[in-house]
């Protein structure tokens, strides 16, 4: 299978956040760049970004962040994802996920919004036509 520049490039980026090490930000992404979190943090430029990956690496690890699929339209990619992350306090987050991004001319990101999905699916008229909804705390998404 072949691989895009793209591909690559979003490869290196989850690879940095598996092994905990940021290697070259400036071949990632443009230094006017945006990045939105699933759950709402919202990162301007390629030098806040940096500080929010070197930050965060401080408070917890990722494990596993499996692509799934890419998906390229014109100078946007849609990417799927399952990511595991366990945090310094114990606490472990299992989801699944979409990137999109767009695309800067010079073949680096310049926009990424994550969107994030519960593995923790359920019927909730699986006993009749009253939803019934699970008693536990949802995802922070």
């Amino acid at each position: 299978m072949d691989v895009t520049p793209r591909e690559r490039l979003v490869r290196a980026w989850f690879d940095s956040w598996l092994r905990g090490e940021l290697d070259d930000i400036a071949a990632l992404f443009t230094p006017e760049c945006t990045y939105i979190e699933s759950w709402g943090p919202e990162y301007h430029g390629r030098q806040q970004v940096a500080h929010w990956f070197q930050e965060w690496n401080t408070r917890g690890r990722v494990l596993v962040w499996d692509i799934r699929q890419f998906l390229h339209q014109g100078g946007q990619s849609v990417v799927e994802w399952l990511f595991h992350c366990a945090m310094a306090d114990g606490t472990e987050q299992r989801f699944e996920g979409l990137s999109l991004i767009r695309w800067a001319p010079d073949g680096r990101m310049a926009f990424l919004q994550e969107f994030g999905c519960n593995l923790e699916r359920y019927n909730p008229y699986a006993a009749g036509g009253t939803p019934v909804f699970p008693d536990t705390k949802a995802l922070w998404f």
